[in-house]
């Protein structure tokens, strides 16, 4: 029951992602954090398969990383998008990664961008994207109430109506939820909207 979504604003991109760690009936934990700062300025909200998830993440997280090193600037979200997209494509054909993408980003010439790059490597740029189950709820609040010239908090007070709307709507809804912004001041997380905290087991003295 995984949900992943984004949108653009004035002058940032926003994302938002579920923080449960599940398999099959199982939930392994409430605390994973599925957005990965790719750079200074970069975003990357991931939801799939989670070994697919956290290797393919990581894999572009070097990659991006390598790049900048070897050449002294970093990518342009355009083209850490395409990128992604073309190591989507790649793997395809051999050994698929099941795992779809909301990459967010700023740059000092454009501005904010927001990119869907789904598991068969389909690439779009958009003004609000959503992956998961929670995306039936997400998308149609988002065509509700979105507009292009969002501020910040107006952007946050959407989420945050996106998150009440599945956790009220979906069978088994994910409990906590992550929020990073990426802006002319870089990629940071804003905030956590949490339900249920992980306990931590007690430690036993001995007798």
């Amino acid at each position: 029951m995984e949900c992943v979504f984004g949108m653009v604003g004035n002058g940032f991109a926003l994302v938002v992602a579920d923080t449960s760690a599940v398999h099959s009936i199982l939930v392994h934990k409430s605390n994973e954090d599925k957005i990965m700062i790719l750079d200074s300025h970069k975003l990357m909200g991931a939801s799939g398969e989670p070994g697919d998830r956290v290797q393919f993440t990581e894999y572009i997280h070097k990659n991006v990383s390598l790049y900048q090193f070897r050449n002294g600037i970093p990518l342009t979200t355009s083209a850490a998008a395409n990128f992604t997209r073309g190591e989507l494509a790649t793997a395809l054909r051999k050994n698929p990664y099941f795992v779809n993408i909301i990459l967010a980003g700023y740059d000092k010439e454009t501005g904010p961008s927001l990119y869907y790059i789904d598991y068969i490597a389909t690439m779009h740029k958009v003004d609000k994207a959503a992956f998961g189950y929670g995306s039936y709820f997400s998308l149609a609040m988002m065509d509700r109430h979105y507009r292009k010239d969002m501020t910040v908090e107006e952007a946050i007070d959407l989420a945050d109506k996106c998150i009440v709307e599945i956790r009220s709507r979906l069978v088994m809804a994910p409990p906590n939820f992550v929020i990073k912004i990426v802006d002319q001041n870089g990629a940071r997380e804003y905030a956590w909207r949490e339900t249920v905290k992980d306990s931590v087991e007690p430690t036993s003295e001995a007798a």
